[in-house]
């Protein structure tokens, strides 16, 4: 059997867990102060005269306001000297005791339009024909009222200065990523240790949730794929639940969120002996994600560690290119506010590595009707190379480096 996997029960597991929480703290007000600050300095840049921010994780990354989209709009305006949040009027006792950063409120009623109360704020602060950049999670009906609602603004896609600004993480966000990483890590040992021949994907799944609540996450997983057997192929999945087998592959990828900044791990394993196919390609797994690190390097593209994993996938006689069996996707992403952000790790992104990016490597290797195996561990890169936030996994037989370290889940 391997290593780590089996052995325990869901109440025993759980029963051993403590909040990690305190462990770090949430983003300071000043680190707010110093991004808007930024975002000002590339709004001056780019001839920008405003910018708006719509309920998306780019509203919490420069105001530390938290907001949901929905149909009603809910976001804020920076100027070069002013801030504004504009919500609708019932909200306005609870955005006041959400904010960190003080701004006056624009409120706007049911049976108003609230584009036009975007555009008047911007009209009034700026003057004349201003220009105004858009966050790019804006959604359509949004934008397009905006642009409807004066024919005096110019609206812009504000993306790339957003991207400018979230791509590289400060010191207390990759304290913050470096934690959360490795409370996730914590839990993927916890839910192997609960398998046994019949548990269910969902029984897996509902653990993961109460693991991650009880370790102090912000809430339940932001997403929990587990599978067993032939559906490992599938990268995200397939819409029904599986019982354990004997001799199955399992794939658990999942993550939460810590003060707002996403973990994101998978791990690949079998539960009992490995049959000689499947360690085979688990092997080469491994090493597809390593040839991705060594690729990664200050200056070197972001397309440098996908073309470094396929080349150890294609040798092997598999692909080329995303033919299955081989690698389908991209061999990695950024994380951050989002669990998928940039960068992209992926072939025709020539964008230069640089200190303080932060991207996951995993470079899967799907075979539809055998199995698949993925192993998802994330880089920060710094002045000297890339950084693991949590180890890999150092064989097949102990995916979760138990029997080197001597250590079980939480001890």
């Amino acid at each position: 059997m391997t290593i780590g996997v089996g052995g325990s029960s869901a109440e025993t597991t759980l029963s051993k867990i403590t909040s990690q929480r305190d462990q770090t703290a949430p983003i300071a007000v000043e680190e707010y102060y110093s991004r808007l600050g930024k975002l000002r300095e590339l709004m001056a840049e780019a001839n920008i005269d405003a910018f708006y921010l719509d309920a998306s994780t780019s509203l919490r990354y420069f105001t530390g306001l938290i907001c949901y989209p929905s149909e009603r709009l809910h976001g804020a305006i920076i100027t070069a000297n002013e801030l504004f949040y504009v919500c609708p009027a019932f909200e306005e006792e609870k955005t006041k005791a959400g904010l960190l950063i003080d701004g006056e409120l624009i409120l706007w009623q049911e049976h108003e339009v609230p584009t036009l109360a975007v555009v008047e704020t911007v009209l009034k602060s700026t003057g004349e024909n201003p220009s105004l950049a858009v966050d790019d999670q804006t959604p359509f009906f949004t934008a397009d009222g905006l642009q409807k609602a004066s024919a005096r603004i110019r609206i812009l896609n504000g993306g790339s200065l957003i991207t400018a600004c979230r791509r590289i993480k400060s010191t207390h966000e990759l304290s913050l990523l470096r934690k959360v990483k490795a409370i996730t890590l914590k839990v993927q040992k916890a839910a192997a240790e609960i398998l046994y021949e019949g548990i269910d994907t969902r029984d897996v799944q509902t653990f993961l949730d109460d693991a991650h609540i009880a370790c102090g996450m912000d809430g339940r997983s932001t997403f929990k794929i587990v599978l067993f057997g032939k559906p490992t192929a599938y990268p995200h999945g397939v819409p029904y639940p599986q019982t354990l087998k004997e001799g199955d592959m399992v794939l658990i990828d999942t993550g939460a969120t810590l003060h707002g900044y996403h973990s994101d791990i998978t791990r690949s394993y079998v539960f009992g002996e490995p049959a000689q196919r499947q360690r085979e390609l688990w092997e080469l797994e491994q090493a597809a994600q390593l040839a991705a690190f060594q690729a990664a390097q200050i200056g070197a593209s972001c397309s440098a560690p996908d073309s470094a994993a396929r080349k150890v996938i294609t040798a092997a006689g598999l692909g080329p290119d995303y033919q299955i069996p081989g690698l389908p996707h991209r061999t990695g992403h950024g994380v951050g506010m989002d669990v998928h952000e940039h960068p992209y790790i992926v072939k025709g992104n020539e964008l230069p590595l640089a200190a303080g990016m932060c991207f996951s490597i995993e470079p899967m290797i799907c075979s539809y009707g055998e199995f698949g195996v993925r192993l998802e561990d994330h880089v920060w890169m710094a002045e000297d190379g890339p950084h693991w936030f949590t180890e890999p996994s150092g064989s097949m037989d102990d995916p979760f480096n138990l029997e080197k370290t001597g250590k079980g889940f939480m001890r």
